[in-house]
């Protein structure tokens, strides 16, 4: 009934821990069943490990949550020896979520992950929080299709691509992102925001600007899928301030193949398996069969 195929890959249902809250998944195996997850998004990779950003790097506003990690992860090499062989014992789908500072490093990056046996990459070019790189590639178009064609001629395996909601245009963004070889669209990474310490007169982060996500960014996250899954004909993940069945199957409406739960996590560390026997309630309540049923009818 929840099942879900995405570029011949079959995930037991839409729900796809993010890139950024949940780590490889050894904190959350001792609280909850992972293998019930459709999927796991790996933490932002970079070719070399990095220790992230200095200062402040969470920060909980009234409208969600600031971060500034910074991508620190233990770099591919440390991904592919210590990380991967856990998460394929998850019984999950497993996705390498990969970022950089250019594309060179993208690319050595693919080379490495093309060699194991990771289910998906996803290219991370929408990170607001690293200095070189990053968001940089997901904003303008040219910079979007050079670096997602180069890495196509490359990667062996199915590419999606995470799209910016700061791009200067979504639908363009996405367009030109498939045209380039996305074989998947994942959107929206976070909204560039701030916040400020009135007592020390400073911004809270050392970096000035961090990214917003949470709930209160989910109803434009919705609009942009919505948006993006008319111009496409490629799938499309839904993210984006999803804490609960009806967000999921809002976004599945707006015409989501899957969804990937960030911030949620967060709030409660098993959320993910919520949002998925919601879901099935409501198909069973509703007489639906499939998502295919539901997918994409707004």
């Amino acid at each position: 009934m929840l099942n879900v195929n995405i570029c011949g890959i079959e995930f037991k249902n839409p729900l796809i821990a993010a890139s950024g809250t949940f780590g490889f998944g050894r904190e959350y195996k001792e609280l909850f069943d992972i293998s019930r997850l459709g999927g796991i998004s790996s933490k932002g990779l970079t070719l070399n490990k990095k220790e992230g950003n200095n200062g402040l790097r969470i920060y909980e506003t009234s409208s969600g949550i600031l971060n500034s990690v910074g991508l620190q992860n233990p770099g591919v090499d440390g991904f592919i020896k210590d990380e991967l062989p856990f998460m394929k014992s998850l019984d999950t789908v497993v996705i390498a979520n990969l970022g950089g500072g250019t594309i060179e490093e993208y690319i050595k990056g693919i080379e490495k992950l093309n060699d194991t046996d990771v289910d998906m990459v996803e290219l991370n070019i929408s990170c607001p929080n690293v200095k070189s790189g990053g968001m940089a590639f997901g904003i303008k178009c040219a910079d979007a299709f050079d670096i997602v064609s180069k890495v196509r001629d490359i990667c062996k395996k199915p590419l999606m691509v995470k799209l910016s909601p700061n791009a200067e245009d979504i639908v363009k963004m996405a367009i030109t992102c498939v045209e380039a070889g996305a074989d998947v669209l994942s959107l929206v990474n976070t909204f560039k925001a701030m916040a400020i310490d009135i007592k020390r007169r400073k911004p809270v982060f050392d970096n000035i600007t961090a990214g917003l996500s949470g709930p209160s960014i989910k109803p434009i996250a919705l609009r942009m899928v919505y948006e993006v899954a008319g111009a496409v004909d490629v799938p499309v993940v839904g993210v984006g301030g999803i804490i609960s069945s009806q967000d999921a199957l809002e976004f599945i409406m707006a015409g989501a193949a899957a969804v990937q739960v960030g911030s949620g996590n967060f709030i409660k560390p098993d959320i993910c398996i919520d949002i998925i026997d919601g879901i099935e309630k409501f198909m069973i309540g509703e007489n639906i069969k499939s998502l295919g049923e539901i997918r994409g009818i707004i």
